[in-house]
């Protein structure tokens, strides 16, 4: 697709949260895909931020930037954290420059062991309201184009606003609810790649990436998908590597 088709897609997507069975997971997991298609970075992370205020991670492109986003929140440093407090963008932050990573030089060095080199981070708002951050990663010393900030800002205020609609369609209160139920998924999820992991002897990046495609070619949803893996309902065998 041209980007202009892949940009389109994801508002397709977000419209998406008007169904009933409209997964939050799947959806974000979706935009770390779209990220790393449009914008050329290395790795995604999603982060929201629960009724109490405190960050959660909810979706990664892979296993090393899941650990890094949760030293992030456990340590309440970096970028991410600093963006989904201030609602304010931070770009092109050079994870080698001691003066850029001042505020933050634990999560820097941990970044700079994944392999990132640059690091951007933009927020989930709309109007006054903030409601996480999408935070981009770079293995290369590569800014982030006035074009590409752009269009990041464009797909994270998309994904903020399938959020919040979802939220007020089911219930008012659902903000508490959803984010209990995504968090639950998330533990469910993390038990499944674990499992599949084990049996074929991979990474959980690859397992993780076929619970996906599956969960998608059979029209489930992937929380549901783990809930059979976990059980035993559900073989290891059914799930097809890449």
């Amino acid at each position: 697709m041209t980007r202009e088709e892949q940009l389109l897609a994801a508002m397709v997507e977000a419209v998406d949260t008007l169904v009933d069975d409209f997964d939050l997971i799947d959806f974000l997991h979706q935009l770390c895909d779209r990220c790393n298609d449009l914008l050329d970075v290395s790795a995604v992370g999603v982060m929201l931020a629960d009724p109490s205020g405190s960050l959660q991670l909810i979706a990664a492109s892979d296993e090393h930037t899941r650990l890094l986003e949760l030293f992030s929140i456990q340590s309440d440093q970096g970028p991410c954290v600093e963006c989904s407090r201030s609602g304010t963008a931070q770009l092109n932050i050079a994870l080698t420059s001691p003066v850029q990573t001042a505020d933050f030089p634990r999560f820097a060095e941990r970044a700079r062991h994944a392999g990132f080199v640059t690091t951007h981070a933009l927020p989930m708002r709309l109007r006054q309201q903030v409601v996480g951050a999408l935070n981009l990663f770079d293995v290369r010393d590569q800014k982030l184009s006035e074009r590409d900030a752009r269009v990041a800002q464009a797909l994270a205020d998309v994904a903020t606003i399938a959020i919040l609609q979802h939220r007020t369609i089911v219930h008012g209160n659902v903000e508490r609810s959803q984010l209990r139920a995504a968090l639950s998924s998330r533990i469910v999820i993390e038990q499944a790649k674990g499992i599949l992991a084990e049996r074929w002897g991979t990474t959980l990046d690859e397992s993780f990436d076929a619970l996906r495609r599956h969960a998608r070619s059979h029209q489930q949803s992937l929380t549901e998908l783990c809930r059979q893996l976990i059980d035993g309902s559900l073989d290891t065998s059914a799930i097809r590597r890449h």
